[in-house]
């Protein structure tokens, strides 16, 4: 009888293990599928070397619709489409120029770019003299006196003691956004703006930045974090520094250009929506690599993964490559409406219900966790799914909310989620000439399309509610 017994039981734990075992199985499969075969890194470094910088608007953003349409439609994906859309067209023009005019040190070079968006300071350049401020407090103090006729330097650095660094570049990216429209209220005829980058580095960050109504348009560029700091310090030992600057940018008329849209449909809810993307443009001074052609390529090795498994999924699963997240987000706004459009179709149509978007936009470091849904009840969801994931190194679930390209999805109840990486690089890359193929290690961005793609099929398996 005890022998039967322990028979018994021992029948009944290998049921128990199969049975909890069959999403343990197939995640691993993902993750051998990805490290082993994957597709991602090749891709990547395609869409880096042989098209390369993609600012919207741009001959390359042009030829990375083409590519992302080709890639998805050679991948034998069930659709593959084009979603029009009418994109800002700024042009940077020839190579900027910052000089440092001291007395004592004579005329040195400054590192520096023109911001996106940014007018030009006509081919004479603009000289004058700077003074420097860490706030828009600071600035409102000196008064028009203290700003009129000269060049404002916005001096503050991302927070060195926050650990988690895109909360230091929220902290100190509003003087790069508006910093320009600020110093022309009070009568500057130039912004300079300290990089957001985490290091002392010689190269400048770009970015976007916007100018208020009915506000006089100033040049506005950035200066490497090295040279702030060097032009912070003359400032110091001498009253009357002036600095030269000069960029050639030009905002041409908005451009046709398209997000690049590929799926593979569910086997039981069609219906049912889950979105995988990244943003395809990129700034004009690296390669896109970490911002955002990871992201993009993770997207597509998600969708890529499932047919080589040969999993069905139940939902439709579709990777977006969004346009213009860089300089407007006019990409993620006009899916959003096509969404919405398709969640009201009538005439014997079923209606599309997008359930949950994922978006890949920090990087292809070695992935850390998810961001996850602000409602409670698909927040507590991920989360029980933290056991399956742990295992791959996905521990961290603590912060909510989603990218910026799915953000216009929120007003439909769609749950947004995003991939997170460790962001402690990314910032040595984001928006600068060094954002290049090179900075990115093969296995780290398998590691996060793997993840990408166990979360999807999580959610594919189970749902949100």
């Amino acid at each position: 009888m005890k022998k039967f017994f322990l028979t018994c039981l021992q029948t009944i734990l290998v049921v128990v293990a199969l049975a909890q075992s069959k999403e343990e199985a197939a995640i691993q499969q993902i993750f051998n599928e990805a490290l082993g075969r994957g597709k991602a890194y090749e891709l990547l470094s395609d869409l880096c070397t042989n098209i390369g910088p993609r600012l919207s608007g741009s001959p390359g953003a042009a030829a990375a619709v083409e590519w992302s349409r080709h890639v998805m439609k050679d991948l034998a994906f069930d659709s593959v489409w084009l979603q029009p859309v009418m994109v800002p067209h700024w042009v940077r023009g020839q190579k900027e120029t910052g000089r440092l005019i001291s007395r004592k040190q004579g005329t040195l070079l400054l590192n520096v770019c023109a911001l996106g968006g940014s007018v030009a300071t006509g081919p004479a350049g603009v000289v004058a003299g700077v003074v420097e401020v860490k706030s828009f407090e600071e600035l409102k103090a000196l008064g028009s006196a203290g700003v009129k006729g000269k060049i404002v330097f916005f001096n503050r650095p991302m927070d060195a003691t926050k650990i988690q660094t895109f909360t230091a570049y929220g902290g100190a990216v509003e003087q790069r956004a508006n910093g320009a429209s600020e110093a022309a209220r009070l009568g500057a005829v130039a912004a300079l703006v300290r990089s957001m980058g985490s290091n002392l580095e010689d190269y400048p960050h770009t970015g976007s930045m916007r100018y208020a109504a009915n506000v006089p348009k100033i040049p506005a560029l950035a200066i490497s974090t090295k040279h702030a700091e060097l032009l912070s310090r003359v400032l110091k030992e001498e009253k009357e520094v002036q600095v030269y600057l000069e960029n050639h940018s030009v905002t041409l008329e908005d451009a046709p250009s398209f997000n690049v849209v590929g799926e593979i449909r569910g086997s039981e809810y069609a219906n049912e929506i889950i979105v995988v993307g990244g943003h395809l443009d990129s700034w004009d001074l690296g390669q896109g690599a970490h911002d955002d052609g990871a992201g993009c390529v993770q997207a597509i090795e998600v969708l890529r993964l499932f047919k080589q498994m040969g999993y069905k999924p139940k939902r439709t699963i579709r990777a977006v490559m969004f346009m213009n997240e860089e300089n407007g987000l006019r990409g993620g706004a006009a899916y959003a409406r096509q969404a919405e459009l398709q969640r009201a179709l009538r005439d014997g149509v079923q209606p599309q219900v997008h359930i949950a978007a994922i978006e890949s936009d920090r990087g292809g470091f070695v992935p850390r966790g998810f961001t996850v849904p602000t409602d409670a009840a698909a927040k507590a969801k991920v989360r029980s799914w933290k056991p399956l994931l742990e295992p791959y190194g996905l521990t961290d679930f603590s912060t909510e909310g989603g990218g910026a390209d799915i953000g216009p999805l929120a007003s439909q109840g769609v749950h947004l989620l995003g991939l997170l990486p460790d962001s402690q690089r990314y910032f040595n890359y984001h928006h600068t000439a060094e954002d290049t193929i090179d900075k990115v290690d093969k296995r780290e961005l398998e590691l996060g399309a793997a993840s990408m793609a166990a979360l999807v099929y999580l959610i594919d398996q189970f749902g949100l509610k």
